[in-house]
């Protein structure tokens, strides 16, 4: 996730195209993973957020999509180390 720059309009495109890629059904799972995980009220809330507003990226602001990504991106690493930890 680090490798978006929030001042750079072509950065900008992709997070939006790349938040507008989920569906809500993407959204509920990255939700319950959250849970799962027991992440903070804050990171969840943010997913609800994207949830509420799945595939509309353009009424969230850069911010937003941006920490909502990164979001997605701890949910992604920590599902998989802890697949990885139960095939073990």
């Amino acid at each position: 996730m680090d490798k978006y720059d929030i001042n750079d309009p072509t950065d900008i495109d992709i997070m939006r195209a790349e938040f507008d890629g989920y569906t809500a059904d993407d959204w509920d799972d990255f939700i319950e993973d959250a849970e799962s995980l027991s992440l903070g009220r804050k990171d969840i809330g943010m997913l609800r957020t994207a949830l509420r507003k799945a595939q509309m990226g353009k009424y969230l602001s850069v911010k937003q999509i941006f920490y909502i990504l990164k979001v997605v991106d701890k949910v992604d690493t920590m599902m998989e180390e802890e697949e990885y930890e139960e095939e073990e």
